[in-house]
């Protein structure tokens, strides 16, 4: 992966960076990683705003601007907006309606085949990131006090699911579906209103008050 990429990817991942991160990440010279950031900036594809510090100059952070999310994949695009438009045209919210319940019942079955062999949360959510990781979500898992943290840095079906909300409520119907008798789930961070991830926290019902 070229070094912009890699820089673009570090970006998706955590939000805004400063320059010195980025080098530290990519173990280039701090100097380097900002030439890097001012290119994709001239390019639009970066923006920067300056946080200030007690001591010394300001601490410049970059993050993407729309362009800059654009680099990343968007499986279903302009074609599933179209398909979207004439579902609802055709067969109005009714008909929208049973397209994403046959989606989602489609994809816990297919994810509950995936999870057949594991035998406990840990084990299930590892299978489950690395199956969302494969669908283009830039998945991660994080472990925490209370339980997990799934993290989403990326939705290749943001601009379907801008359209029809519905798609993201059945995304945490299946999460729920498939790991409900052993834990309490719910997003905590949503692309659609703003942020820069989708999050969900995964508390076990042994550690739930």
């Amino acid at each position: 992966m070229k070094t912009i990429e890699r820089i673009l990817h570090t970006i998706k991942r955590e939000g805004a960076v400063t320059a010195k991160q980025v080098a530290n990440d990519l173990h280039i010279t701090t100097m380097g990683a900002r030439q890097h950031l001012q290119s994709l900036e001239d390019e639009g594809i970066l923006i920067f705003y300056d946080v200030k510090v007690k001591v010394g100059r300001p601490t410049r952070h970059w993050s993407l601007t729309k362009k800059g999310h654009d680099q990343f994949a968007d499986r279903h695009g302009e074609l599933t907006i179209q398909m979207i438009d004439a579902v609802e045209h055709l067969f109005g919210q009714d008909g929208l309606a049973k397209v994403t319940a046959e989606r989602e019942a489609h994809t816990l079955q297919h994810y509950r085949q995936a999870l057949i062999a594991c035998n406990d949360l840990a084990t299930k959510l590892h299978t489950l990131v690395k199956l969302r990781e494969q669908e283009g979500y830039m998945a991660e898992l994080e472990r925490t006090e209370w339980g997990y943290l799934l993290i989403e840095n990326h939705c290749p079906i943001c601009r379907a699911a801008k359209r029809c909300p519905a798609l993201c409520v059945s995304e945490l119907n299946v999460f729920k579906q498939l790991l409900g008798p052993e834990c309490h789930i719910e997003r905590s961070e949503h692309i659609i209103a703003g942020q820069h991830r989708c999050a969900y926290r995964i508390q076990p019902f042994s550690a739930h008050p």
